[in-house]
């Protein structure tokens, strides 16, 4: 049996990895694929807009406030 794969994204290097090669503060992941951990800061940003949104409704909840 094959261990699953995993792809990180090195924010200091801008580079892809497979399993984690890079310190913890310096990765995003882990990716199923290669193609997602190369789009992981559009994913990360997507992710927090999400919940800045959410966090947003949340805090505005019974007000007229949006």
């Amino acid at each position: 049996m094959t261990e699953p794969q995993e792809w990180y994204y090195n924010t200091a290097t801008g580079e892809v990895e497979l399993g984690p090669q890079s310190p913890m503060q310096n990765r995003l992941g882990p990716y199923a694929t290669r193609e997602d951990a190369e789009k992981a800061l559009e994913i990360a940003k997507k992710r927090n807009k999400k919940w800045e949104d959410q966090d947003r409704d949340w805090n505005n909840w019974g007000t007229d406030k949006k």
